[in-house]
Formats: C-alpha cells, sequence, structure tokens
C-alpha cells in the first residue's frame, strides 16, 4: 500500500447548499428546487454545523491543520440570508482555525440577489464571489431556463462591488443553444468589460441525468465549438487573464486557491447534502473519501435524529490514488512534479510511468527536467482530449 506521507496536504472545507429556485435543464450538480414555504436555512445551519462535528472528530487523530479555504458551493447559496452565512462561519471559526489569508467564497445567483445579501455575506467574512452569469443574451439566458436576465448579472457585479467585495469570479458558457462565433465573442467581451479578477470559461456539455440530455437542445458541431474556445482564448489573454486550468482564467495573484486544492490533491472536509470529502493519514498513507446523505429531507432527518449523515466512505486503492491524482493535476497548465506526485498519493514515481509512454506516444504530454525535479504536463492536445490522457493511466 501507499508509504507514510511526509507530511499532510493543505486542508479545506467545502460546504453544499442543495437548494435553488429552479433546476436548470443542463445541471447534473445535487440540487432541489426550493420549497413554496420557503428555506429550512436555521435547520439546515444546524445540520451542517453537527456534520463538521463529526468531521472535526475525525480530524483529531491527527496534526492540527488550519483550513487555506472555505467554499459555499451548491445549489444556490445566495439564497440563504447574511444572518445565516454568519452563524455558519461563526460556527466553522469556532470548531477550527482558519489560516490569517483563508480564501471564504460564495456561489450566487444574480436573480437571488441584492446589495443586502452582498453586504451581509461581506460581514459574515466571505472575500471572494462566485456569480454565474452564464450568458449576457436573454435570448440564451431563456433556453438554459435560468432565472436572472442580463441587467440582473450587471447589477449583481454593480452591487457586489458597492460592498467592497472586489475578489470576483463570474462564470460564462460558451458553445450554446444557437450561438454563433460572433456571438459568443459578444457574450465574453461585454464579460471582460466588467473586469472580474477571475473567469470560468467552459463549454456547455450534455450530462446524464439532465433534460437537456434526455431531450438535446440544438447546439455547435464540434468545430464550431472548438472555433469558439480558441476565439476566447485569445480574447482572455489579450485581456490579461492567464489560463492556469482547462476553464479557469485570473488575473495575476487571483487564482481560486479552494480549487488549486482539489486539482493538486489536497485534502478537504464536505459537509451538507450530498457534499463529499477527502482525507489522508499522514501515518499510513491511506486516503479516505467520505459521501453525505443526497437528498436534503434525508440530510434533515438525520441530523434531527443526531444520526451521522455519511452515506458512503471508501478508502482509496494504489490504483485510485493514481486516477484521482491524475484525473485533478492534469487539468492545470503547469502539471505537476514527480515529487508533487509522490508527496501527494504516497506512491512512488515509477507509477505514472506506463501510463507516461503511452500518454507520450499520443502526444498528450510533455516531461522535463526543471530546478533538477521531473516536471509533467498536458500538452494543448492533451488538455483538448483530457478524457484520452486520463485513460492512458487506467488499468
Amino acid at each position: 500500500m501507499a508509504l507514510p506521507l511526509v507530511r499532510p496536504p493543505p486542508l479545506a472545507l467545502y460546504v453544499h447548499m442543495p437548494w435553488c429556485v429552479r433546476k436548470c435543464p443542463y445541471c447534473d450538480f445535487n440540487s432541489h428546487a426550493a420549497r413554496d414555504t420557503g428555506l429550512p436555512e436555521a435547520a439546515y445551519v444546524d445540520a451542517v454545523l453537527r456534520d463538521l462535528d463529526l468531521e472535526c472528530e475525525r480530524l483529531a487523530t491527527g496534526p492540527a491543520r488550519p483550513l487555506i479555504s472555505i467554499f459555499i458551493g451548491g445549489g444556490t447559496p445566495s439564497l440563504l440570508s447574511g444572518a445565516a452565512i454568519k452563524r455558519l462561519l461563526a460556527g466553522v471559526r469556532a470548531r477550527l482555525e482558519l489560516s490569517s489569508d483563508v480564501e471564504i467564497t460564495l456561489e450566487a445567483n444574480p436573480g437571488t440577489v441584492d446589495q443586502a445579501h452582498f453586504a451581509g455575506y461581506a460581514e459574515a467574512g466571505v472575500n471572494r464571489l462566485s456569480i454565474g452569469v452564464q450568458s449576457l443574451s436573454a435570448e440564451v439566458l431563456g433556453r438554459l431556463g435560468r432565472i436572472h436576465t442580463p441587467e440582473d448579472a450587471l447589477r449583481a457585479v454593480a452591487a457586489a462591488r458597492a460592498t467592497g467585495m472586489s475578489n470576483l469570479n463570474l462564470d460564462l458558457m460558451f458553445a450554446l443553444p444557437g450561438q454563433d462565433l460572433l456571438a459568443a465573442r459578444g457574450d465574453l467581451e461585454r464579460l471582460i468589460a466588467l473586469e472580474p479578477t477571475h473567469l470560468s470559461y467552459y463549454e456547455l456539455t450534455l450530462e446524464p441525468n439532465t433534460a437537456f440530455y434526455q431531450r438535446p437542445p440544438a447546439l455547435p458541431d464540434p468545430d464550431l465549438a472548438d472555433a469558439i474556445q480558441q476565439q476566447g482564448l485569445e480574447l482572455l489573454a489579450a485581456a490579461g487573464f492567464e489560463r492556469y486550468e482547462i476553464s479557469a482564467f485570473a488575473q495575476p495573484g487571483q487564482r481560486c486557491r479552494h480549487n488549486l486544492n482539489y486539482w493538486r490533491f489536497g485534502d478537504y472536509l464536505g459537509i451538507g447534502a450530498g457534499a463529499h470529502g477527502k482525507l489522508s493519514d499522514a501515518r499510513s498513507g491511506s486516503v479516505e473519501r467520505r459521501a453525505k446523505r443526497r437528498h436534503p429531507d434525508a440530510y434533515l432527518s438525520a441530523s434531527v435524529n443526531a444520526r451521522d449523515p455519511t452515506s458512503s466512505v471508501r478508502t482509496l486503492s494504489e490504483q485510485d490514488l493514481l486516477e484521482e491524482f491524475v484525473l485533478n493535476a492534469f487539468r492545470l497548465v503547469d502539471g505537476f512534479t514527480a515529487i508533487e506526485f509522490e508527496r501527494g498519493t504516497g506512491l512512488g514515481a515509477h507509477r505514472l510511468e506506463p501510463g507516461l509512454r503511452a500518454a507520450t506516444e499520443l502526444g498528450l504530454v510533455s516531461c522535463s527536467e526543471t530546478s533538477g525535479q521531473r516536471l509533467i504536463q498536458p500538452t494543448e492536445r492533451g488538455l483538448a482530449f483530457l478524457n484520452d490522457l486520463i485513460a492512458c493511466f487506467s488499468v
């Protein structure tokens, strides 16, 4: 099995909010339409903090590690009031140490927020917002089933800035129903003009168990989708955004620490309905994945009845460690070093060799020496055909 780790990896916290106003037809996340009677936000914060208590008991057997980041995702976390987020984050601080420069992100839907919401989140300690714009075309937003308008998105960005929240990620999709090169260019140019610090620019994909998968809309063909992406990459680079991950672009010094921790195979606690976590035991080298009950009612019921909300626990095998590491690390433009692989998994770097040989023959990776370390990076082709690259490391 894997060897003891030299030191435990960085630790982050993910908090899942499972409700939204309406399920988007392309969404495969664990989200559920909110009840007409309103959200049980007080009960849900109680349940999440009880969940965290159990996670802290598991942490107690290892060395103390401060949280480097907190990410409140969903669903639509911006349905929660500022008071609920304040109580949630106060509860986290009471249970865990936070690093002095902790990054605290909250996802927001432009159709559910105003300046009062953002002021409450800022007061609670949120210092980074991720706003799901997705498109600035009213027609396209309608096709996507979004509840907001382009004007709502512009107002949300202005409201966030008015409260002093300057660290903003904006999400934008491309290769959307009916979209051509000109429309995609206009969408991205308008988003860049809002001057976010970070931009997530990703292609709409049809995921199983979604309405779009069952009834596919007319999407751009692969050649047009590729042309749209290449156009976008050029526009983003010209605007000073550095591509550091397949779909993540940042101004200098503004990379998302929380997502980087995922991609670098760091540890994270997952609390909330359907949340997943990863925790390493530095002494044994074992890595455990834990998932929570998906449906909000089942999750809340477990809390009310003082039951563990965990639905599954899995200790990763050596092959799991190899595959999960490369699945994450090859998303990064900079790739990873052989030493980072060994430190993250407890496995010897020789475990990479069969996959690297296959991937190199296909032109999907490049290997070089830098500062005395072996650097392994996806090529442009590897980034474009990530599934083929990852398959090289599967049994």
